[in-house]
């Protein structure tokens, strides 16, 4: 939905997209992006204008040759209050712009298809959650919104395509997230644009804007054999989750069933919604979030298992329904810690309810059949 003319759009789109001062436009929001800025841009040379107008005409109008003894000139209410009205009306029609656009591109839809990135000295890493992964490289479906879930193994970087218009910071630790609809097909450029490093410079890859056709046979043929959420589930077993958070009420760990998304009920009585980063810090740091009703005992694996296999454990547990795929751990192909996994198949879910546990935080465990 566009907020000006048509034939005005249209001018601005095909400028815009011919200009060497800006990269072509990718994204649905690249439009946007750009209209707001060659507004601000306007306002600025107006305003500029306007000040070093009346600068050089008081100059000339008011100098010592014309009026050599000083004269009192009154104010006038009237003209104070309109050179301070009008700007304060151009900055509100900027700041509720800027606030329309600012949410509008850091909230993703829900829709959204997920893309894990890991970025470190220095290369980017994509993870796709059917369990293809990227050096420097990023494949993705054109009308339709991707989310981009991504942390920093080492150092601060900065994930940027210009030509969608989108920059968000990557850093050690925390997950940042940035969404994107690309619009047509493409090779895009994919920069880094904070200084990490010595090769900061070599940091820099494509992203490949396909056909959803064209999109789907890369899958195909990409695939490693194993989604995220295997990799993950074979790294559990390997290091021996499933022998603490099998689901029942005399379990030594929480019910992982069902957890992704709900509210847990932490031992010094608050909540927290049991998303990515959550469930990141249980795995890394299990002693700053304890649960209530459970001790301390989790050991750490902080150094032991890398943020590509945290990314793995999480797409695990988000994909449980049921403990029936952890009661089967004990019998998964071991694992090195750190690992993502190895090619296989997964023992399907039967589609008979499981036993609910005891999870605080969670009143019920919904069956179901994982794919």
């Amino acid at each position: 939905m566009h907020y000006i003319s048509p034939v005005l759009w249209q001018f601005l789109e095909k400028w815009l997209g011919n200009s060497p001062l800006f990269p072509p436009e990718g994204s649905a929001m690249s439009v946007h992006v750009d209209v707001f800025f060659l507004f601000l841009l306007l306002v600025e040379i107006v305003g500029v204008t306007i000040v070093t107008l009346m600068v050089v005409t008081f100059t000339i109008l008011y100098r010592k040759e014309r009026h050599p003894v000083a004269t009192q000139i009154e104010g006038s209410t009237l003209l104070e209050a309109t050179w301070t009205l009008i700007p304060l009306a151009v900055f509100l029609v900027c700041f509720a712009w800027g606030a329309l656009l600012y949410f509008r591109i850091y909230d993703p839809p829900t829709n959204a298809m997920n893309i894990y990135i890991v970025g470190k000295q220095w290369m980017w890493k994509a993870e796709h959650p059917g369990g293809q992964h990227e050096i420097d490289a990023l494949h993705i479906p054109i009308d339709r919104p991707v989310q981009l879930t991504m942390i920093s193994q080492d150092v601060f970087h900065s994930f940027s395509i210009p030509a969608f218009r989108i920059k968000r910071e990557v850093i050690p630790g925390r997950y940042s997230t940035v969404w994107f609809e690309a619009t047509k097909p493409g090779v895009y450029h994919l920069f880094c644009t904070q200084y990490c490093g010595t090769d900061h410079s070599a940091m820099v890859g494509w992203v490949y804007a396909m056909k959803p056709e064209d999109y789907r046979a890369w899958t195909q043929g990409s695939t490693s054999g194993s989604s995220l959420a295997q990799n993950g589930e074979r790294l559990f077993a390997s290091l021996g989750c499933h022998s603490c958070h099998t689901g029942q009420e005399s379990a030594r760990g929480p019910d992982l069933a069902g957890l992704y998304g709900s509210k847990v009920r932490l031992a010094d009585g608050t909540y927290v919604t049991a998303n990515d980063a959550y469930l990141r810090r249980s795995i890394l740091t299990p002693g700053a979030q304890v649960v209530a009703g459970h001790s301390a005992i989790m050991p750490t694996y902080q150094g032991q298992v890398s943020e590509e296999g945290v990314i793995d454990l999480v797409q695990f547990i988000k994909s449980l329904n049921s403990n029936y795929r952890i009661k089967q751990g004990a019998t998964a192909p071991e694992l090195e810690p750190g690992q993502a996994g190895t090619p296989g198949t997964v023992p399907a879910e039967p589609a008979a309810q499981a036993q609910p546990g005891n999870r605080a935080g969670s009143a019920h465990t919904t069956p179901g059949t994982v794919k």
